[in-house]
C-alpha cells in the first residue's frame, strides 16, 4: 500500500478503518482486522439496512462504474501489470479531464 500523508513521524502504512459490505461479516475477517490495528466497519448480517456504511463505499462503486466505462479495463485482457497500470493511468487522467471539462 502507498504511505498514507498525515502527521510529522513515521508514515502511517495500513488505514485507520475498512469498510466493507455484508458479505465480509465473520469473525475471522474481524480479528485478522484488530490484530493489524486497524477497526473494521463491515455492515452485520441479519440486520435492517441502514447502517451508515453506504455513505462511505458508494465512492468506490462510483469509481469502479467509471473505470468499466473503458471495455479494457472491465475484463482484464493484459497479461502483463505494468500495460494494464497504464491503462489504468489513462482513463483516470480521462475521466479527471471529463470532470473538470464540465465543471468549467
Amino acid at each position: 500500500m502507498p504511505k498514507i500523508r498525515g502527521t510529522r513521524g513515521r508514515p502511517r502504512q495500513r488505514p485507520r478503518r475498512l469498510y466493507a459490505d455484508r458479505g465480509y461479516d465473520y469473525d475471522v475477517h474481524r480479528r485478522s482486522l484488530r490484530t493489524l490495528g486497524i477497526t473494521p466497519r463491515i455492515a452485520r448480517r441479519g440486520t435492517p439496512h441502514g447502517s451508515g456504511l453506504g455513505k462511505v463505499r458508494w465512492v468506490v462503486e462510483r469509481t469502479f462504474s467509471w473505470l468499466h466505462q473503458y471495455k479494457r479495463l472491465r475484463i482484464r485482457w493484459e497479461r502483463r501489470a505494468d500495460i494494464h497500470l497504464g491503462l489504468m493511468q489513462l482513463a483516470c487522467v480521462l475521466i479527471c479531464y471529463r470532470k473538470l471539462a464540465t465543471s468549467l
